[in-house]
Parts: C-alpha cells; sequence; structure tokens
C-alpha cells in the first residue's frame, strides 16, 4: 500500500507556526496603530484609536492571545482540509478531517488532479469523490500507477461540463434544489458545507465542479 499525506513538518507544524504568526501579526498591529489613527482615509479607525487609548502591558498582552487564538482558529481549518491517500491494489481510501472514502479497485477505473482536487472515475465515467487536496500531483500519480491504476492527465469528461443556472430544466427539482443551497454556501464561504452538498449532487448522479464562484455539472452516464 502507498499513502500519500502531507509531509510531518507541515501536519505537526502548523500548530506552532500558526499561533505564533498570528501573535505577531496582532502586536504588529498595535505597533502600528499610532501611525495608522494619522491615516484618515484608513477603515476601522476607531479599533486603532482603542488601541492607542489602552495602557501597557494590557494591549500588548491582550493582541498576544487575540492573535495567537486567531492562528490556532487557522490551524485548525487548515488540518481539517488536509488529505491523506492510501492507495492499495484492491482499495482506493480518502482520509479528510473525521471523514472517510473507501472505494474498492473493481470501483475506480481511473483517477486524475483537477487543479487542486483528486477526482476518481468509476467505469461508467461516474466522479466516485473529488475532493480539495494540496497533495502533490506527482506523488499521487506515482501511488495510483505504482499500485495498477490508471492516471490520467486530465478530465476526459471537461467538455460535457455546463454553468449550473436557477431551475435547470435538465436537473431534476431535488438536485437544482441542492444547487441552490450549494450556491448560498459558496458565497457564504462555508468551504466544508458547499463540500458536502456536492456529495449529495453526485449521489445523484451529478458531478459537479466549481470555476470561481460559479457551479458546472454534467449528468454522468
Amino acid at each position: 500500500m502507498t499513502t500519500v499525506q502531507e509531509s510531518a513538518a507541515v501536519r505537526y507544524g502548523i500548530w506552532v507556526a500558526c499561533p505564533l504568526a498570528g501573535a505577531a501579526a496582532a502586536w504588529g498591529l498595535t505597533l502600528a496603530a499610532g501611525w495608522v489613527t494619522t491615516l484618515r482615509w484608513f477603515p476601522f479607525q476607531g479599533i486603532f484609536q482603542l488601541l492607542t487609548d489602552l495602557p501597557e502591558p494590557w494591549v500588548t498582552l491582550g493582541a498576544l492571545v487575540v492573535g495567537a487564538v486567531a492562528g490556532f482558529v487557522l490551524a485548525l481549518v487548515w488540518a481539517s482540509e488536509m488529505m491523506t491517500v492510501e492507495v492499495s491494489t484492491g482499495r482506493v481510501t480518502l482520509r479528510k478531517d473525521d471523514k472517510t472514502f473507501d472505494f474498492g479497485r473493481d470501483e475506480v477505473e481511473s483517477a486524475f488532479a483537477d487543479r487542486k482536487q483528486l477526482v476518481l472515475l468509476s467505469h461508467r465515467g461516474a466522479e466516485l469523490a473529488r475532493e480539495k487536496s494540496d497533495l502533490s500531483r506527482a506523488r499521487l500519480e506515482q501511488a495510483f500507477t505504482g499500485q495498477g491504476y490508471r492516471w490520467r492527465s486530465a478530465d476526459p469528461f471537461a467538455a460535457e461540463f455546463r454553468m449550473w443556472v436557477e431551475h435547470a430544466p435538465d436537473l431534476p427539482s431535488d438536485v437544482n434544489a441542492l444547487f441552490t443551497a450549494r450556491r448560498k454556501a459558496i458565497s457564504k464561504y462555508e468551504t466544508e458545507e458547499a463540500a458536502e452538498l456536492a456529495r449529495e449532487i453526485r449521489k445523484r448522479g451529478v458531478a459537479v465542479r466549481d470555476e470561481k464562484k460559479r457551479q458546472y455539472y454534467r449528468c454522468e452516464r
């Protein structure tokens, strides 16, 4: 079995680097607060004025704590988006946050990377999975081909995708409702909600991909 995941330095380092970076950024803002208050065009003047009015060392301590907490939250989000891919001669398993997606060898016809997404195709051309990943394309290709799977250089069905519009006539009403809900999630930057809705759409035989904030789909065979 071949396992592809982020390096240990990334997986563990984010819990130190992100809070430190957040604390440093917040501290930098306190140092720049006095100068920013002289720029009348700069937004959030009230916040910067408050920082200049607060006594030391409380303003610095407060900024360090708030920045570290913000950095920790960023680390949580980053960790939730990391994916581990396990490829063996009999199975392909994707692990992401607390979710596991498992596919047998007889289900997977091929795999490819579409920008920062790993896509698995069935023998009918249906998308079994389309999950965001920052993993190296070269490492993923090596993992799949090393276990005897077909790796495609691009999406063979890319030309079949069309932009989704409200009440698309070739889609069932329940699928259109999911697309509408997903559009709202995308507009609010609720990435996990959008990803979960995409999985639900895929279960109904429709592939979905995004370009900027537009949704594109193709009805699977």
